[in-house]
């Protein structure tokens, strides 16, 4: 079984992070892309615009935003890819640019692929 990071794409990179994912459907503010140290953008696992708009990192939203936000992955193909490397054993690290760092889509989707596999 691989492990499942999270970590803010903004603290420095690790020799241990694995494949970094970014999860974020937009590129995080102020970041430049050689930067990044990003091995996938997986644009398509994050959440829908309008769920990010109503979510507004906002801490009282965080169990609607979860729940919600596992309705969209349920059915999402886009995850294929990234669980494909998690059942190869790779250790994966799923970045954000969130300043939140509970209350984030990349927190949530850790618990949901830990849940899936």
């Amino acid at each position: 079984m691989s492990e499942v990071r999270v970590k803010r794409i903004y603290d420095p990179q690790a020799n241990d992070d694995g494949v970094r994912v970014l999860v974020d459907r937009l590129w995080p503010r102020g970041m430049r892309r050689d930067e990044a140290g990003i091995d996938l953008w997986l644009k398509d696992v994050a959440p829908s615009p309008g769920l990010r708009r109503w979510f507004g990192h906002d801490p009282v939203r965080w169990p609607g935003f979860q729940d919600r936000y596992r309705a969209e992955l349920a059915g999402n193909a886009a995850l294929d890819e990234l669980l494909a490397m998690m059942k190869l054993g790779k250790r994966v690290t799923l970045l954000f640019g969130a300043r939140d760092l509970e209350h984030n889509n990349a927190v949530a989707l850790q618990d949901f692929l830990r849940v899936r596999l």
